[in-house]
């Protein structure tokens, strides 16, 4: 199983709303993708403005797919406008 954890500070003057919109339809289609067990959008509680992806996948090679999706190419590069940049860290089970 792989894990993702994507960490983004929207910019300054951002409307919340607006980035909370397109990251809700991506959600929404990647949980429809063979392969994603999880997929969730959270912001943090002492500052709005942070807003992280949680993401469960069967294997590198579904996040593979995922990555190439026509929702992940149509909305991320919306979604990077309005960020002041991320962090993707991407993890394996250690067993």
């Amino acid at each position: 199983m792989i894990k993702v954890v994507a960490k983004g500070k929207l910019k300054t003057g951002v409307k919340i709303e607006e980035y909370l919109k397109l990251a809700r339809e991506l959600v929404a289609e990647s949980r429809k993708e063979k392969g994603c067990i999880a997929y969730a959008l959270h912001q943090e509680i002492n500052d709005p403005t942070i807003v992280t992806m949680l993401e469960e996948w069967v294997d590198e090679e579904a996040l593979k797919q995922h990555g190439t999706s026509e929702h992940v190419e149509r909305i991320v590069p919306e979604l990077r406008k309005l960020r002041e940049g991320i962090e993707v860290n991407i993890y394996k089970e250690v067993e």
